[in-house]
């Protein structure tokens, strides 16, 4: 049988679905208002520029600290008197460009440590219990990839909330195609088949 995805290594693999979840990230912020960008929008204060914060942080720690790669870089938001969540929203002196280009330089920073060590490469998690401290270089690249996915889909839904807009980039929405009134009809026998799914049995 026929593979779909052409045979690779496994640093390019990696590579590509890091770098793929970096531009979901990134591209949900994208013609908004700096208000918008960075309003809290569920309960938890979850917003999109504090999302794109905390992804820079973490490839900035786990593929660079962990494996004894300063970065250089001062975050002061994870020093160990900074308050709960301090990565998780842009202060107001904190701008846009700021922590896009925070993002752009842990990419470079993370790329080159994927570069320059072996995959099982054993680096050491500062923040982690010493006991359980230790992991591959694989182990972090897989680990950031996780993470990143994880909140490229925080992203999406934060941003159709917003304005409607929905997909994993500009030329590939990932979504079946359809006008207002077909979304609206779908949402609606959705709402229909969930109310008759909570009747009760008699």
């Amino acid at each position: 049988m026929t593979s779909l995805v052409p045979p690779t290594d496994s640093k390019t693999e990696l590579r590509f679905y890091l770098q793929s979840a970096r531009d979901a990230l990134l591209w949900k912020l994208e013609g908004l208002s700096e208000y918008d960008a960075r309003r809290p929008l569920t309960p938890t204060g979850t917003n999109l520029l504090g999302l794109v914060k905390h992804a820079a942080t973490v490839e900035l720690g786990y593929l660079g600290d962990t494996f004894g790669r300063p970065h250089g870089e001062p975050l002061p938001w994870v020093a160990e008197d900074a308050e709960a969540n301090a990565d998780m929203w842009a202060t107001a002196d904190q701008s846009r460009e700021f922590v896009v280009g925070l993002y752009h330089r842990a990419w470079a920073h993370a790329d080159a440590t994927i570069d320059a060590l072996p995959l099982d490469t054993v680096g050491t998690v500062p923040w982690w219990p010493a006991e359980r401290a230790r992991l591959t270089l694989n182990h972090a690249v897989v680990r950031v990839i996780a993470d990143t996915h994880r909140h490229a889909g925080h992203a999406d839904i934060l941003r159709e909330l917003l304005d409607g807009s929905v997909g994993m980039g500009a030329g590939n929405t990932n979504i079946p195609p359809g006008d207002d009134s077909w979304w609206q009809d779908y949402r609606d026998r959705l709402e229909r088949a969930a109310r008759a799914a909570d009747k009760p049995t008699t």
